[in-house]
C-alpha cells in the first residue's frame, strides 16, 4: 500500500468509522515509521480512541485500509494482535489477582511457557519498581501502580508495537517520570514502536519523535516533531491548529469586578 521504501509500523489510507451515519474518523491517512515514538494528539472527541480501537482490531472500520506491522488488518487481524501491546484508557486488570499473578497469566495467554512467563513477570515488576508489591492484590494498588502494571502486561510478550491510550492520566509526577524514562529507553534501543495518545503536551513533547494531530475526525498535521511544531512549541502549534476562539462577552457575569466595600 505504501509508495515509499520507508518501513512503516502503521499505515492507513482513507480509514473511516461511522456511528449512526456520522463520521467519528474520516479518511485518515496515517504513516507511523517503524521505530518511531508517535504522538497522536487531538482535543476530546476528535477521534483518537476510535482510531486506536480500529488499529488494534477492537473496532471494525466503516471504510478505508489499514496495515499494522506490514499486515492487512482486515485479513490478518488475529495474527497482528499477537505482535502488539495495548494499554487502554480504561484499565482492564483482574482486581482479585496479585500483580505477579496478573503478569504470569497474561504471559501464558500470549503463549509463553509457564517458567518464561514467571521470569519475565519478575523482571517487569522490578523494572516498574513494583517488586515489593508483586504479592499484593491489584485492588490494593494505587492508580499509578495499576498504570505501571497495565504497561507491564502489555510488554510481557515482547510486542513490536505498543499502543498507549492516555498512559499519564491521573498519576503523579514521580510515576510519570519513571514511565517516561522506560518508554524512551525502549525506543532508543529500537526495541519497539510506540503509538501514544495523551493530553499532557509537555510530556509528549519530551517523548515523541513524530506527531499526528486529529481534529473533528480528520488528520490536520503529521510528520516529525520538528516538522509539525515548526518554530513554536508543540502546545503552541496544537492550540493554533485546533483552538477555537470564544466570542467576546462569554465570561461569567457574576464573577466580574466588584466595587470596594460592596
Amino acid at each position: 500500500m505504501s509508495d515509499s521504501p520507508e518501513r512503516l509500523a502503521v499505515e492507513t489510507r482513507g480509514l473511516t468509522r461511522l456511528f449512526d451515519g456520522k463520521p467519528a474518523v474520516s479518511s485518515l491517512d496515517l504513516r507511523v515509521p517503524a521505530g518511531a515514538f508517535y504522538g497522536f494528539l487531538g482535543p476530546n472527541g476528535a477521534g483518537k480512541s476510535t482510531t486506536m480501537k480500529m488499529l488494534t482490531g477492537l473496532l471494525r472500520p466503516s471504510g478505508g485500509e489499514a496495515r499494522v506491522l506490514g499486515a492487512d488488518l482486515s485479513r490478518d487481524g488475529f495474527e497482528v494482535r499477537g505482535r502488539i501491546g495495548v494499554v487502554p484508557d480504561g484499565l482492564a486488570l483482574f482486581e482479585r489477582l496479585s500483580g505477579a499473578e496478573m503478569l504470569r497469566i497474561q504471559g501464558q495467554l500470549y503463549g509463553l511457557d509457564r517458567k518464561v512467563a514467571a521470569l519475565r513477570a519478575g523482571e517487569l515488576l522490578e523494572a516498574m519498581e513494583l517488586s515489593a508489591e508483586g504479592g499484593k492484590l491489584v485492588q490494593d494498588y494505587s492508580h499509578g501502580m495499576k498504570k505501571k502494571l497495565a504497561l507491564a502486561c502489555a510488554l510481557i510478550h515482547g510486542p513490536e508495537l505498543l499502543f498507549l491510550d492516555e498512559p499519564f492520566e491521573g498519576i503523579d509526577a514521580v510515576a510519570v517520570s519513571g514511565i517516561r524514562r522506560m518508554l524512551q529507553d525502549l525506543v532508543a534501543r529500537r526495541a519497539l514502536t510506540i503509538f501514544l495518545t495523551s493530553h499532557v503536551l509537555e510530556v509528549v513533547e519530551r517523548l515523541v519523535t513524530h506527531v499526528g494531530i486529529i481534529h473533528h475526525g480528520r488528520l490536520i498535521a503529521q510528520g516529525s516533531l520538528a516538522e509539525v511544531r515548526a518554530t513554536g512549541s508543540l502546545e503552541e502549534t496544537f492550540i493554533r491548529l485546533v483552538g477555537e476562539e470564544r466570542p467576546a462577552g462569554t465570561g461569567l457575569s457574576w464573577l466580574g469586578p466588584r466595587e470596594v466595600g460592596a
